[in-house]
């Protein structure tokens, strides 16, 4: 599916000096940053989160190609690690203030091919701003597990219904995703680790 994104990376504004016009980067409408969290060595006793590190912020479309093309792909990843990539400002926690009423959509699979296409699909669609929500959206985890992977779309308005329902039914356009998916409020994982979804499309 194409994006304003993949619009603008075929498509360079015209100019009478092309040598010129490579050198100028395309800039992306806001900042978004690259997280790491490699939990696949935990350290005895090590509380949640102290394996998480943030590696890059970037704000333009040739810096995250970059980016993602030589590290940010999750099928390098160890099992029991994330990649994350949010908004610039937010920390990809519970406890972040624009996380915290929040909740997620959750896709799994199974296949590292499609972990990565999926992956790869919503960084677009972020980046290149295709959700009508956007401003309600901090960002999107790539897990990797040993039984199955998956993508989580995290959001700041748990209890919104229709904007989460919105954003749900986009996503699933993006990935091309059939099958049913399902929304989990953060307060509710907080209490119980396999929290059953609130929403679903």
């Amino acid at each position: 599916m194409a994006t304003e994104l993949d619009t603008e990376i075929m498509a360079a504004p015209p100019t009478n000096d092309a040598a010129e016009t490579a050198k100028q980067p395309h800039k992306l409408e806001r900042k978004w940053a690259f997280w790491l969290d490699n939990q696949s060595k935990p350290k005895q006793g090590a509380a949640w989160g102290t394996s998480l590190r943030k590696a890059y912020t970037f704000d333009t479309v040739e810096e995250f190609w970059c980016l993602y093309d030589q590290i940010f792909k999750p099928s390098k990843l160890q099992a029991n690690a994330d990649f994350h990539l949010f908004k610039a400002g937010i920390e990809p926690k519970w406890e972040d203030p624009e996380c915290a009423n929040g909740g997620k959509w959750t896709v799994v699979t199974n296949q590292k091919a499609n972990l990565d296409e999926m992956w790869l699909e919503t960084l677009m669609a972020l980046i290149g701003e295709v959700f009508d929500e956007a401003e309600e959206i901090c960002g999107v985890v790539a897990s990797v597990r040993k039984s199955q992977d998956r993508i989580s779309l995290w959001t700041k308005n748990a209890a919104n219904e229709a904007v989460q329902m919105g954003i749900g039914r986009k996503w699933k356009e993006v990935l091309g995703v059939t099958d049913k998916i399902n929304y989990s409020f953060h307060d509710d994982s907080k209490r119980e680790r396999s929290a059953k979804g609130r929403y679903s499309v």
